[in-house]
């Protein structure tokens, strides 16, 4: 068997960019507003890991709502490639 971990069929990428979009932004804004709102305090990871994964929740499903727009957005606004 093949030790190399499988790769997703690429049939999917409108669920996993807008994913790995959400994760990556709600880490660091759920880390900077807890930071922010708390300071540096005895379970500050633990509400962070808290205020995270509420973030995700909605982030998630909201990116794929607003990407489409946002691509059909970008096609009015932008000058398409020369060439």
């Amino acid at each position: 068997m093949d030790s190399r971990m499988r790769k997703i069929p690429a049939r999917f990428t409108w669920l996993v960019m807008p994913a790995i979009m959400a994760l990556m932004m709600t880490f660091v804004v759920s880390g900077i507003s807890t930071f922010r709102i708390l300071g540096l305090v005895p379970g500050f990871v633990r509400e962070w890991m808290g205020a995270w994964v509420l973030s995700y929740l909605i982030a998630y499903p909201t990116l794929l709502v607003v990407l489409p727009i946002v691509k059909h957005a970008m096609v009015a606004i932008m000058e398409p490639p020369k060439g």
